[in-house]
């Protein structure tokens, strides 16, 4: 029986579309059905986002050098992850997933300690209370339900609802759209909307789940499916870094006055492929990459920054020799991480080692010393 196929997403959009208040040719509009912040350091945010771009970019660089397994690029993705990351307070919580290193840098991370996980040099590298930023969750959807969990220690521990902007919490999840196909993700949305908890889900509806489109995953668009659990969902341009603040503020100041659960659908493009071990011109059309390319996120905020007169030159050449100082700290802190004991991971599995285990790592170590010795001998 021949499948059918199915409906695009696109007809299910509103007719207005997604919340939008700074086009990709730079120019700024009211929408009226969201309020931007009184306040925005339009500047800081170019800067974050530049940063964050050169990070990404020599990660990459240093992958292709056999400095890294892996790495998960963001390109595309930068005001998504500044913007919501801007509207954190300090307290709040953040769950990601393995690709929000946008996020990690406007928490104040080390990004030499991201480069860890995908090193091998480290199983985190870094503790998440000191930021207030768990670790990458590299299961897809598995973040949603610890963010739900920890949204159920808030509400225990009476820390939502007071009234004191400096007391109450919220926590924001992180997931891209393929993981709204997972168990995990809509058992999550389930308990959020059941117990009425402080999270909000942030989805970049980067439009590919690997080599997925969003269109064979669902009939309707992402900020819909809120719809059916009984939570707020708002759509907004996920290349406007002020559209992506703006929503992302008034989620998590509702979740942390007792106004529970909103997932927000951040609708971008992921330029680079999934990952550095992937091929993204195996499935992906050249010419829908080229229009993505054509509505960059820091562009249409250097435009707004140039015609407003807000910035001048020398903003710009600040922002490139901090680059390049964020480039060459990568590099040198990447290539001084160091090696990890292989014993570590056969230690620190169980708290008490089991016999077999125990057996595996003596094997190991054998092995390796062995090789050791070969080596010596040549």
């Amino acid at each position: 029986m021949p499948r059918k196929q199915a409906k695009s997403t696109a007809d299910a959009e509103p007719a207005d579309g997604p919340i939008q208040f700074l086009s990709p040719e730079g120019v700024l509009d009211p929408d009226s059905r969201l309020e931007l912040p009184p306040a925005i350091d339009l500047p800081a945010l170019y800067r974050d986002m530049a940063l964050v771009r050169r990070l990404d970019s020599e990660a990459i660089a240093l992958q292709r050098q056999g400095e890294l397994g892996l790495w998960p690029s963001l390109r595309g993705q930068e005001a998504a992850q500044v913007g919501a990351a801007y509207a954190l307070a300090e307290q709040d919580m953040v769950f990601p997933t393995y690709r929000e290193h946008g996020v990690a840098w406007c928490r104040g991370l080390d990004p030499v300690s991201l480069l860890g996980l995908f090193r091998g040099s480290t199983l985190g590298g870094w503790n998440p209370y000191e930021r207030r930023f768990n670790l990458y969750t590299l299961v897809i959807g598995a973040q949603t339900l610890h963010g739900v969990g920890y949204a159920m220690g808030l509400v225990r521990d009476d820390v939502i609802g007071s009234g004191d902007d400096t007391r109450d919490t919220a926590v924001l999840v992180f997931l891209g759209d393929g993981a709204l196909s997972e168990g995990e993700t809509n058992e999550a949305f389930l308990w959020a909307a059941a117990q009425n908890l402080p999270v909000v889900f942030f989805c970049q509806n980067n439009q590919w789940a690997i080599s997925a489109p969003y269109s064979v995953q669902s009939r309707v668009p992402v900020a819909q499916r809120a719809d059916g659990f009984g939570f707020p969902g708002v759509s907004v341009d996920g290349n406007d870094v002020l559209a992506c603040l703006a929503a992302t503020g008034e989620a998590l100041t509702r979740a942390r006055s007792g106004g529970g659960p909103t997932l927000i659908e951040a609708v971008t493009y992921r330029i680079n492929a999934h990952t550095t071990a992937d091929d993204a011109t195996r499935y992906r059309p050249s010419a829908e990459t080229d229009e993505w390319a054509a509505k960059d996120p820091l562009e249409r905020l250097r435009l707004h920054l140039t015609a407003s007169g807000a910035v001048d030159e020398e903003y710009f050449a600040d922002i490139e020799r901090r680059e390049q100082e964020l480039a060459e700290h990568l590099r040198s802190g990447c290539r001084a991480l160091p090696s990890p004991d292989h014993a570590s991971s056969f230690e620190n599995t169980y708290t008490d080692m089991p016999a077999e285990l125990g057996r595996q790592l003596a094997e190991h170590s054998e092995y390796l010393a062995a090789g050791l010795e070969i080596g010596a001998a040549r």
